[in-house]
């Protein structure tokens, strides 16, 4: 079946649904053909914020109902043709509504008559403005949010809570489709649950980790968090999901104009996608041998904990209404570069220390069930040990526009890194020895950096750039050599 005759049943049944109860609600209005510019524009506005408040992931503006009875009577409305001055109604509308709002009109064939239905979703960042005054829906009245505090302070409280996971993906998906186009198997085996005997355990296990819920008419939603997490094929979900899936670039040589070896853009959810990248990445890897202080060993360029977890990170951190992106992970000759859409909701040098702050915390819990990553709070610590241990230069935290950076580097000598690379290691080991409880001391940090006993002044003189830096300070001023912590203890 196509997707247009689809989306008509589903319309068919939502309208014979709308039309169920005897009056009308705050997310659905019935018109006959009153069809005024300004006045659809007042309801876009006032709907968009009502669902919000009351949870809904639509409002509908329905024509072709006689007002009171709620009898369909059809409708002379015809969105493709009104206008507003020399544009189309749904352009003009566009540039009126901020932020904009992707409302959809939709003439429909029901079998009683001819109707229009104008779905409206709920805003998710601000209250949306009509002609820059926000609007709500009382009863049958359109007055302006202003005008209503309390129903403010409510909307302002719902938008703090929205929850993109619970967003609907996919609707009106027939029990036969939510096999086909979720990855079910994957999600059994990685939840370590047993695989249920017949169809309908299998939907009940879904929905109890709402991966889907029942839509109109007998049918069901995939969730975005379902999508994005177990999607065979993430273009089935449209463009705004597809382009959420992990890419990854290799590059031949250390900068972006380099030839591309390899590029892989992610096509299936996380949970597959994930292990498939990190092993991937770390094939492609060559691998050093390492000296340490007692021993000799092969280690791959980057440590495979330190690229899972920043990896994990990036999936579970990014910011999923940014849209047109997903993370990107990017191989250089010297470096692994993660990037996620969405700035860090922690400042990047407490990272490693403050407890995280996730956008997406359902989808951090399944990652964590999966064993896709580490328990909440332990990942970057575990980054840094990794890195500490086999005495490579620091990660580096890098916050952009709408962005954010991990970037990890390949081994260096103490001598071939830059002055800013050991400070800021010194940095990053203070904040594990003071986790650990103990303090940073100058044995320490030859030992992270793999200087002799003998070359000690090394290592004293990057503490002295790093107390002069204000990274770090003298546990107990009056005893200095008693050890450091992070200047924020």
């Amino acid at each position: 079946m196509s997707d247009l005759n689809q989306q008509m049943r589903r319309d068919i049944v939502l309208i014979d649904e709308l039309l169920s109860g005897n009056t009308e609600n705050g997310c659905v209005e019935f018109k006959h053909n009153n069809a005024s510019p300004e006045m659809i524009g007042k309801l876009c506005s006032a709907l968009s914020n009502v669902a919000r408040i009351q949870e809904k992931d639509f409002a509908y503006v329905l024509w072709g109902v006689e007002d009171g009875t709620q009898k369909i009577v059809g409708t002379t409305f015809n969105p493709e043709t009104q206008t507003k001055g020399n544009q189309v109604l749904a352009m003009w509308l566009s540039q009126m509504l901020t932020p904009r709002i992707t409302f959809s009109f939709r003439q429909v064939n029901h079998p009683d008559g001819k109707l229009v239905l104008l779905e409206i979703p709920a805003t998710h960042t601000t209250p949306v403005e009509f002609e820059r005054t926000a609007y709500l829906r009382i009863g049958s009245a359109t007055p302006r949010l202003s005008d209503y505090p309390e129903h403010y302070q409510k909307l302002i409280n719902s938008l703090r809570s929205y929850n993109w996971e619970k967003a609907v993906a996919k609707s009106f998906v027939t029990a036969d489709e939510v096999v086909k186009l979720i990855d079910y198997p994957s999600y059994f085996k990685l939840t370590k649950q047993n695989l249920p005997e017949n169809r309908s355990g299998i939907l009940e296990r879904l929905a109890a980790d709402a991966i889907i819920n029942k839509d109109v008419g007998g049918h069901w939603n995939i969730t975005n968090l379902g999508a994005i997490l177990f999607a065979e094929n993430l273009e089935d979900f449209g463009s705004a999901h597809s382009r959420k899936g992990i890419r990854f670039v290799a590059y031949d040589g250390d900068n972006r104009a380099s030839t591309v070896k390899q590029r892989i853009d992610g096509k299936k959810g996380y949970a597959n996608a994930f292990s498939g990248i990190v092993s991937y990445i770390n094939n492609l890897l060559p691998v050093n041998e390492h000296i340490g202080s007692t021993q000799r060993n092969q280690q791959l360029l980057f440590p495979e904990i330190a690229i899972r977890e920043t990896i994990a990170n990036a999936l579970i951190h990014q910011d999923m209404t940014i849209s047109g992106t997903g993370p990107l992970v990017e191989l250089f000759d010297t470096r692994l570069e993660i990037t996620n859409p969405g700035k860090s909701l922690v400042q990047t040098d407490r990272m490693i220390d403050l407890p995280p702050r996730s956008r997406n915390e359902a989808l951090a819990s399944l990652m964590r069930r999966m064993g896709m990553c580490e328990e909440q709070g332990t990942g970057l610590d575990k980054v840094i040990m990794s890195v500490e241990v086999n005495q490579l230069p620091p990660p580096k935290f890098q916050e952009m526009d709408h962005s954010m950076r991990v970037i990890l580097f390949a081994p260096r000598t103490f001598a071939d890194m830059t002055v800013s690379e050991r400070t800021r290691a010194c940095y990053q080991h203070s904040i594990m020895k003071y986790l650990e409880g103990a303090k940073m001391k100058n044995s320490t940090l030859c030992e992270r950096f793999g200087i002799e006993k003998h070359n000690a002044a090394q290592a004293s003189a990057v503490i002295k750039k790093a107390l002069d830096n204000k990274l770090i300070k003298a546990a107990d001023p009056e005893h200095p050599r008693g050890g450091y912590e992070p200047i924020w203890a």
